[in-house]
């Protein structure tokens, strides 16, 4: 890969052509490079910048006739990096010997654009966002950011600006580019009913018809274009599977933003004819922008992967993830082993000081007047040049005070040796450099740290630690700067998080004092004391202390002036940062040393004039100038005509950063441009260094004799190995590397391997530089462990001997030693990653990022490459700064190329590419970016990006293999299997009910009714509660009998026996009442939910179609509903006219009632019972009058109910168990019912506990969502309910009635919270029924507390049980359902062979017992499918028992425990219900387990449901927070899944809260769900297709 521009960013940028340059005047060319400049420090605007080039250019653009400009572009020829430069005189083209065809820094920009050619171009869906998303919020969104801040390897060489904005992406080396996305993004925005045409890659366009939020397809057109999507339904209507019944009560309050439920048969609301049909990969018909986008992405993903792997292996059990194996093909190195490599001799020179305070007092006493330190303001002015004298004193008298005057009760504050914060702007070096010298004068370890700006800087928390950890109390700073740092209310400075409280001490002349004559400084030789502490950011953001001896100080300045033959009183220029490295090595110590005058340019001169090093050097005549690749660069940007300056005094350009492999083409372009200003070739040197080591290898001045320098070009494939080899062939992926010079004069270096046992490297293998000399670092502070590791490595040959007994300091640099004992640096442990045992550089990939048309969408210097752990392996991540003019799609094309320009030049995917908005990616202290800190808010989903595209698809590779079904083992190896095994078949049964005698009498409730209504005529049966708490209505049993009588009478006249009658009524007494009144008259009667009055386009298309689907000839209601029913509003939704007829029940007169029905048989048909599954399919099951009676038993022997029983109910009243609760156990047992409706808890969330507690209730009754509101809405208010004198300590059992498996984060955390007001953590369990029988498991009041099991997940995917540890990884806490009720039977058979199991063994639940539900009365489209739901027999074993299948896997596991009847207890365990499992990747998936590890990824996600459609799985996530974070959570969620299922998503929808559907009893509808998403009506706010 080639070198990179001193940023690597080889721009792939339009040029004039060279003929165009070489005509434009001289004044034109500087106004076009000032124009640059201003672009590229961000003065100025992309737009301003274009519309001023623009005007600049105009008069010299040839006109072609007739043919506008902006079209000529195609046939531009690209500049490379040394053609001409606007603004350079040297337009003659070099000597072609010069240099080698190869080092152009255009090769990589090339090699970019050829990679990408290679790629036709991938259709990839777009991302789709909302619109409020689109207008990103960032504060400074509309000023460029601060780009001069760049990376520390910075910016690209010169930006050349685009001729024409008009034609986006023809010209050199690109494809064309077909716009395949949807270039209409208001698309996303469901709100909006315009018909979007998106144009599609086939060049047909689709017309995606954006219905508005209640607008469904054309019922005929979708009758016969939608086969519908999975058969579950047979609407005419595609807007959504069947409505749900039981209706969407329970997040009512938002109903009016609840997700589309569809309407029914035959009525279509909304009419579109123009909808083209397109087949999903199932040849499932669908029409929506979504599933469009769907089959894009399907498509994207058919490509053929990575190279293919070589076979997984599954053990029996666990699923492994792929190990991969190294290619047998990989280079592998070839070479000897290396010898360690010594640099000369340190010479011994006499007059040298003993130590660097003894330097300092000899000039400050012989050379007072000689200048040491000269500072410049941001204009470039010299404001203050401290000479040795006054550094002399000056420190003297700050060494005098912090020892003498600073303490604290009589004791001084400081002790020699104590570490103290220097904490100075980086502007200001003179005060520094006097409170460097003084602490080191008063015999204290000066620690300098960045001055904090706020609170909350990027990594300040760590300095804190660092500081804490070094004991500083004290921290010194200048007056302006204490002035300037956040203060607390009392006027101190504040104290930063993670920081120690400091005192602060402001070193200006007035705080410091004179010393008495006679105190002298003690000025000792130089010891292995701790001279300076500098601090160092590790890779994961961690604060270091390295610790440095006196005697190494003064080794390294030693080393250092024989390096670089530094002689007394040399001029040199430092812009290098101060306060550590090189610029503290050169500017502040080794100067002192050879009493130098150090010119110091601070960072705010170079930001407004980056060439004022080169004029400072040229003023004053520089013999040495410090600097970074980027300053270079930077100066080339800015350079004009300067005719005056030369850099002919410069013996030395010492560029520190020449370890980074970038740097090479700053320095050559420097050089091609300041050669004629004086600048010799040779005066170039490079330097390595580490904080660790000290200055490693310097490229030495020219007069020492030594070897030319040197030049590699390194193939990539290669370097990923660890392995050099000098690229002839392949020049797409070629490194090209300058040599850093020789060792330092008496220092050992060696190349060691990077993991593992520090073995020595072979010649031609990269490894990790160590060095062994007395000038690196000693330690880090406080840190044994890491210490030994870095700083006292011992390198081994390969028969295992050290190579010496001196201890070896690592570096950090990653490199080799070339030829003529060059030392070459091809990148750093920091940004070593490593993807599938391939080592990749984060520069490099930066290089390639931005050489893909780079100015366009992002800014050069603000773009961080880093590697997250997922699923056992690195994933690369690039994150860059966004333009704000970039549009999106500019963007996310930007974003696909950079993937293929990668993944061909690198071969590694990219796991994530974020966008961000201009100038949100955190700082590092002197520009660059923060690396450490943005892949921590990368993590913690605090990045907030703009743009997003995840690949995960691409770049995972070590998935287990899919699991492929064994062939089953026969039903009787089976049973003999069990026997051998010993296992007992998992069969358990409640008590037997045959030899209980009860109501036997009774086997019809009405009959109940009547002969309570004359036996106790007025005892209490019902008490509704309101929201208040008051009682709003009671009824006794002859009241109730009463109400019954009017209402058969009133049906009598009209109906026939066995018609359907449909009771929709609030829940109250009205509806029981007309329930009986339905059985006296002989009608079939079916609870139906009334519509909600604010939503009744989503809940009446339920109501009608029950009321259909049922059959029911009459509708029965209060006159308010019957008003709904007719109303303006209900005709918008369904067709009124159809209506049967409909009653109202509120004034009946009071007849005569005339003979009551008796039924012939208790077989026949009693009641109807309608629910929708949460798979979306409405069932209604027929209840027989022997049924409903042995229901009623069942649960009264189970809870103990008699008739001075009281049990409070929470429950919806239409369906299932809590319609039995509700309307019949209280009419059979006789016990009082204390009816809390749901819906009130929306008003006043403690309405049901209160209840509980007033009427001391010992049995109570809810559903999740109940216990939910309770959760959240009475958290913190148990003090206040406890005041209230709510008291829960009468309650024995709490149950919630579930369908599903039981919840048991939300019960425990139930039970935690309301322990304070004496709920006994005993008294919380779950109830479990399901369609086929409505109540199976009811804890009860008798019998073992429930029992918890943990689980393993994995095995679980496998349908197998494994238990495990509480806490174990992978560990899923079961809860027992309940205990099983009398007369039920229930067994655990094979889902695919119908044969039992063992105990412990996962299977489908069977259930057989007297209150079975005698069929579906209609499922609305699979009545043959369900067929064997209610009568199935075991295929062997005990084939003769009728079974009813309930469609939920579980087990059956023994217990310790002992039942009532003195057996051992068996416990029923529910995983879930079969329909809803998702089959990924041959296993089985418990949608619920996804979901949890979702919605623990952040904070920000309140709820998740998850799909899958075409067999990719989808996520939907509500977003409660802004909608900055939505895009947060794709990587959070795809990472997630990933770790913990071993699952890639293939779709991220983040919705606001409240989208995702849920019925009564407080279950998500996910496939209703799935529909309103693949209809586009959820109005998401950002849908992310993973790649």
């Amino acid at each position: 890969m080639a070198e990179r521009t001193s940023t690597g960013l080889l721009t792939m940028m339009l040029e004039p052509t060279p003929a165009v340059a070489m005509t434009l005047p001289a004044e034109v060319r500087e106004k076009l490079a000032e124009l640059e400049l201003e672009l590229s420090e961000g003065d100025i605007t992309q737009k301003g910048y274009e519309k001023k080039r623009g005007k600049l250019l105009a008069p010299y653009i040839p006109q072609i006739q007739g043919v506008d400009p902006s079209l000529q572009i195609d046939n531009r020829i690209q500049a490379s990096s040394q053609a001409v430069h606007p603004g350079s005189k040297h337009n003659k083209s070099r000597a072609p010997n010069t240099r080698d065809e190869r080092f152009r820094s255009d090769l990589h920009t090339e090699a970019v654009q050829a990679a990408l050619a290679k790629y036709k171009e991938r259709k990839m869906p777009m991302p789709s966002k909302r619109r409020s998303v689109l207008v990103q919020s960032s504060v400074e969104a509309c000023t460029p950011p601060d780009t001069s801040s760049a990376s520390e390897d910075e910016g690209s060489l010169r930006r050349q600006g685009r001729l024409a904005t008009s034609t986006p992406y023809q010209g050199h080396g690109h494809p064309a580019v077909e716009h395949w996305f949807n270039r209409v993004i208001q698309g996303s925005s469901t709100s909006s009913s315009a018909s979007s045409t998106s144009s599609h890659p086939g060049g047909r366009s689709v017309t995606t018809t954006n219905t508005t939020a209640h607008a469904a397809l054309n019922a005929n057109a979708a009758a016969t274009a939608l086969a519908d999507l999975m058969a579950h339904t047979q609407l005419d209507n595609h807007s959504a599977a069947p409505p749900d019944v039981t209706g969407l009560l329970e997040r009512s309050s938002r109903h009016t933003e609840r997700p589309q439920v569809a309407s029914v048969r035959g009525v279509s609301r909304g009419y579109n004819h123009h909808t083209t049909v397109m087949e999903t990969a199932d040849g499932v018909p669908v029409n929506s922008r979504v599933s469009s986008k769907i089959q894009q992405l399907l498509n994207t993903l058919k490509r053929p992967k990575r190279p293919p792997l070589r076979e997984f292996f599954v053990d029996d059990f666990e699923e492994l993830l792929d190990v991969q194996e190294p290619d047998p093909n990989q280079p592998k190195p070839e070479g000897q082993q290396m010898s360690p490599l010594e640099g000369e001799h340190l010479g011994v020179v006499n007059k040298w000081p003993p130590s660097l305070p003894a330097a300092l007092q000899r000039w400050g006493t012989t050379q007072p007047k000689s200048p040491c330190l000269t500072a410049l303001d941001n204009a470039g002015k010299p404001v203050y040049t401290l000479t040795y004298g006054k550094l002399w004193t000056r420190s003297q008298k700050l060494a005098y005070t912090l020892l003498n005057k600073l303490s604290t009760r009589n004791e001084p504050l400081l002790m020699p040796g104590d570490r103290v914060a220097l904490v100075f702007p980086n502007n200001d070096p003179v005060m520094f450099m006097v409170a460097f010298y003084g602490c080191l004068l008063a015999e204290l370890v000066p620690v300098p740290i960045e001055v904090p700006l706020t609170r909350k800087d990027a990594g300040s928390q760590q300095i804190g630690f660092l500081l804490g950890s070094c004991g500083v109390t004290l921290a010194l700073t200048t007056d302006a700067c204490q002035k300037g740092l956040p203060k607390a209310q009392t006027g101190e400075v504040a104290t930063f998080k993670g920081w120690p409280r400091l005192l602060w001490f402001v070193t200006d002349g007035k705080h410091v004092v004179k010393p008495p004559k006679d105190w002298h400084p003690p000025i000792r030789e130089a010891s292995n004391d701790i001279a300076y502490i500098e601090y160092k950011t590790s890779k994961e953001g961690s604060t270091m202390g390295i610790t440095v001896s006196h005697s190494a100080m003064l080794a390294h300045c030693h080393a250092l002036t024989q390096a670089c033959c530094y002689t007394e009183a040399e001029t040199i220029t430092n812009v290098l940062d101060f306060k550590r490295e090189a610029g503290l090595w050169h500017g502040v110590l080794t100067s002192v040393m050879n009493r130098m005058h150090v010119i110091s340019i601070p960072y705010s001169l170079m930001k407004v004039n980056p060439l004022s090093w080169i004029q400072k050097v040229h003023t004053y005549k520089a013999r040495v100038a410090v600097v970074k690749s980027r300053d270079m660069h930077w100066s080339l940007l800015a350079q004009r005509d300067q005719r005056d300056i030369s850099l002919s005094s410069l013996r030395m350009l010492i560029v520190a950063d020449g370890a980074n492999p970038w740097s090479i083409s700053s320095c050559d372009a420097f050089l091609n441009v300041f050669q004629a200003r004086g600048l010799r070739p040779e005066v170039i040197c490079p330097c390595a260094s580490s904080s660790e080591a000290m200055t490693v290898a310097i490229r030495r001045p020219p007069e020492m004799g030594v070897p030319p320098p040197g030049k590699a070009v390194l193939s990539m494939g290669g370097l990923s190995h660890s392995v050099i080899r000098v690229d002839t062939e392949e020049k797409l992926s070629v490194l090209t590397v300058q040599d850093v010079g020789q060792v330092m004069p008496g220092a050992v270096v060696c190349v060691v391997r990077v993991e593992g046992t520090p073995y020595l490297c072979q010649t031609d293998e990269v490894g990790e530089i160590c060095v062994s000399s007395g000038s690196t670092g000693v330690a880090y502070y406080g840190l044994p462990g890491m210490t030994k590791n870095v700083f006292e490595t011992i390198p081994v040959i390969s028969s295992g001997v050290p190579i010496s007994d001196r201890p070896f300091t690592r570096t950090s640099l990653l490199g080799f030693v070339g030829p003529d004992n060059l030392v070459f640096v091809v990148g750093k442990m920091d940004g070593l990653m490593v993807v599938s045992g391939r080592r990749h550089n984060a520069d490099d990939v930066v290089a390639t990022a931005l050489a893909v048309e780079p100015m366009k969408f992002v800014y050069r210097g603000r773009i961080a490459v880093f590697s997250v752990s997922v699923l056992h392996d690195e994933r690369i991540v690039v994150v860059a700064e966004q333009r704000p003019d970039a549009s999106e799609e500019d963007s996310f094309q930007w974003m696909s190329r950079v993937l293929q320009a990668i993944d061909s030049i690198h071969q590694v995917g990219v796991y994530c590419l974020a966008l961000v908005p201009a100038n949100t990616l955190p700082k590092a202290p002197l520009g660059g970016i923060h690396i450490s800190e943005t892949k921590q808010r990368f993590l913690e989903g605090a990045l907030h990006p703009c743009n997003v595209l995840m690949c995960p698809h691409t770049c995972v590779t070590n998935l287990p293999k899919p699991r492929q079904k064994q062939p089953e083992v026969g039903p009787a190896s089976m049973i003999v299997g069990n026997l051998v095994a010993g296992k007992r078949i998992a069969q358990a049964c409640g008590r037997d009910v045959a030899q209980l005698e009860d109501n036997d009498q009774f086997l019809y409730i009405q009959d109940v009714l009547q002969w309570r209504a004359q036996a106790t005529p007025d005892h209490p049966l019902f008490l509704v509660l309101n929201a208040k708490g008051t009682v709003a209505s009671t009824a006794s049993c002859l009241q109730l009998h009463k109400r019954a009588e009017r209402v058969a009478t009133a049906l009598m006249g009209r109906l026939n026996t066995g018609d359907h009658v449909a009771l929709v009524y609030p829940p109250g007494i009205d509806l029981i009442a007309t329930f009986y009144g339905c059985l006296y008259a002989g009608c079939v009667p079916v609870t139906v939910r009334p519509p909600h009055p604010q939503n009744l386009a989503t809940t009446l298309p339920t109501v009608k179609m029950i009321v259909e689907v049922s059959k029911s000839v009459c509708i029965l209601t209060t006159q308010a509903i019957m008003k709904l029913l007719k109303s303006k509003e209900a005709a918008a939704a369904v067709d009124i006219k159809s209506w049967p007829m409909v009653l109202d029940t509120d004034d009946l007169p009071r007849k005569k009632s005339p003979q009551m029905y008796k039924p012939p048989t208790p077989e026949m048909l009693a009641y109807l019972d309608f629910s929708v599954s949460t798979t979306g399919i409405l069932a209604g099951v027929k209840m027989s009058h022997a049924a409903t009676s042995a229901l009623c038993r069942s649960i009264k022997l189970q809870c103990e109910l008699y008739p001075s029983r009281q049990i409070a109910i929470c429950l919806d009243p239409y369906c299932g168990l809590g319609f039995a609760l509700w309307c019949l156990c209280s009419v059979y047992s006789g016990h009082q019912s204390i009816l809390v409706p749901p819906l009130e808890l929306e008003s006043n969330a403690s309405l049901w506990l209160a209840a509980v507690s007033q009427y001391k209730v010992r049995v109570t009754f809810c559903s999740y969502s109940v216990m939910e509101m309770c959760t959240k809405g009475l958290g913190s208010q148990t003090e206040a309910l406890r005041l209230r004198n709510v008291n829960l300590s009468c309650v024995r059992t709490c149950m919630v009635v579930a369908e599903e498996r039981p919840r048991i984060a939300l019960t425990q955390s139930f039970s935690k919270i309301f322990k304070d007001l004496g709920l006994s953590p005993r008294a919380v369990s779950t109830t479990f029924g399901c369609r086929v029988n409505v109540a199976i498991c009811l804890q009860g009041t008798a019998g073992p507390d429930p029992t918890t099991v943990y689980v393993d997940m994995r095995a679980l995917r496998h349908d197998r049980v494994r238990l495990v540890e509480r806490g174990s990884p992978h560990s899923l806490p079961l809860m027992e359902s309940g205990k099983i009720l009398p007369g039920v039977k229930v067994i655990i058979a094979n889902t695919e062979t119908k044969g039992p199991l063992g105990d412990s063994h996962l299977g489908e639940v069977w259930v057989s017992s007297p209150h079975n539900a005698t069929g579906y009365y209609t499922v609305y489209g699979e009545e043959a499918l369900h067929a064997d739901h209610f009568n199935t027999k075991l295929s062997f074993g005990d084939t003769q028992t009728v079974w009813a299948r309930t469609g939920y896997l579980g087990f059956l596991r023994r217990t310790e425990l002992t039942d009532a009847s003195g057996e051992r207890h068996d416990a029923l365990y529910v995983v879930g219900s079969l329909d809803e499992t998702l089959e990924l990747r041959g296993m089985r998936y418990h949608p619920i387990d996804i979901e949890t590890s979702v919605i623990r990824s952040h904070k920000s996600i309140a709820e998740c449901a998850v799909f899958t459609w075409t067999n990719l799985l989808v996520v939907v996530v509500e977003l409660e927070g802004s909608e900055q974070e939505a895009l947060d959570l794709v990587a959070l969620v795809t990472n997630v899944v990933l770790e913990e299922h071993y699952l890639i998503v293939g779709v991220v929808v983040v919705v606001d809260p409240g989208v995702i559907p849920i019925n009564s009893r407080g279950e998500k509808q996910r496939m209703h769900l799935r529909d309103g998403f693949l209809a586009d009506q959820l109005d998401p706010i950002y849908v992310a297709y993973n790649m």
